[in-house]
């Protein structure tokens, strides 16, 4: 049986939000209260779990059901989940699901739609940076959830048992973070998810909380100050402009201006090889700072590159 317009359209509203009142409904779509109502009892026939809400205002919620319902996409939002789809297919561990996925939602794409995500795919290439991404679908659905809906998870992380407020994730290279704070704490914190076990969620509602800063730019300040194995810096005769766009990786803090011609470069790592990379892109005369262990470990990098390291000692009977 088709679906008239309006319920559509009611449905569209259920989906792009988690909760609504029936005065809020009934505006968007014109109609009356009454109107609502007996369009809500029209979509429960029809097998979508639409729950009333309790309290002051009263409305409606479009909960989790046992099979997944027809889901409605505008333009950007088809668009937007094919991309993602397609992007997904290259990373491991959702490779299958993707596919599976993309099999079912390209062929009703109409044929505008199919244009343009064809037309971005044959155009743009994806370069992999140190590796395929690391996620788990599941992992990702559960956080991913609960940062919109604003409910805290529990997991474990290094083999303790945490309760966080989510507030998003953030992809960065081959690893997911979380970004969350945490109550017992009482501040901000994040998490590689790839690192994170068992989440789920706890049915606790929080109200929001801002992070400091934008979710991407905390992120990349703490893995800019994480302890390393080798941490250094480097007082670098050139701009902090230049030196930030030679460098391949420039995250947010890691070049720090010091004069109109000058800037630190804050490095860190636990391979020295990053370090030995990163002071060559500066492209200029620079005042190492580090301890002992980091600048033999520097010596030995640049005696392999010259072929000057010494071999190992002869064995028995060798010549």
């Amino acid at each position: 049986m088709n679906m008239p317009a309006r319920m559509l359209r009611l449905l569209s509203l259920l989906q792009s939000r988690r909760d609504w009142t029936g005065a809020d409904l009934a505006e968007r779509l014109g109609v009356t209260d009454r109107t609502v109502r007996r369009d809500v009892e029209r979509l429960r026939e029809l097998g979508y779990p639409v729950h009333g809400t309790t309290g002051a205002t009263g409305g409606y919620r479009l909960e989790s059901g046992r099979d997944l319902p027809p889901l409605l996409l505008d333009d950007d939002e088809a668009v937007a989940v094919a991309i993602g789809l397609r992007t997904a297919a290259a990373t491991r561990g959702m490779e299958e699901s993707a596919f599976r996925a993309l099999a079912k939602l390209e062929p009703v794409l109409p044929d505008r739609l199919r244009r343009q995500i064809d037309a971005l795919g044959s155009t743009v290439a994806r370069i992999p940076f140190g590796g395929t991404p690391e996620s788990d679908p599941s992992a990702l659905g559960v956080l991913a959830a609960a940062c919109r809906d604003r409910e805290a998870v529990r997991f474990t992380h290094k083999g303790q048992d945490r309760k966080v407020e989510p507030h998003s994730l953030v992809t960065l290279f081959r690893f997911w973070y979380l970004l969350a704070f945490d109550p017992v704490k009482r501040d901000w914190r994040m998490f590689r998810v790839d690192r994170i076990g068992a989440p789920r969620t706890t049915g606790h509602r929080f109200p929001p909380r801002d992070p400091p800063e934008e979710p991407g730019a905390f992120v990349a300040r703490r893995l800019t100050s994480a302890p390393y194995r080798y941490p250094a810096s480097a007082l670098v005769q050139a701009p902090a402009a230049v030196v930030e766009a030679r460098l391949v990786v420039a995250l947010p803090g890691k070049v720090e201006p010091v004069s109109a011609t000058t800037c630190r470069v804050h490095l860190g790592a636990d391979a020295i090889e990053p370090i030995a990379a990163d002071l060559l892109l500066c492209g200029a005369d620079y005042a190492l700072e580090a301890s002992d262990e980091v600048v033999a470990a520097l010596r030995e990098v640049g005696a392999r590159l010259t072929g000057t390291r010494p071999g190992p000692p002869a064995g028995p009977g060798s010549r």
